[in-house]
């Protein structure tokens, strides 16, 4: 699963920040470091949007 698609569904309150962190396979310390990553904070529909306008 797209890492960015399982944080954009904890910053958007559909999971826990428990459930977030089990699903990405990791300690829920680490999140802090994951929600501070400029790549893993873009939504994942922009960076679609861009890809498209690339190709």
């Amino acid at each position: 699963m797209d890492k960015r698609k399982v944080i954009t569904a904890y910053k958007r309150g559909f999971i826990t920040v428990h459930e977030c962190a089990q699903i990405l396979g990791i300690d829920t310390s680490q999140m802090k470091g994951l929600m501070n990553d400029p790549n893993l904070n873009v939504d994942p529909h922009l960076l679609r949007s861009q890809h498209s306008a690339n190709g």
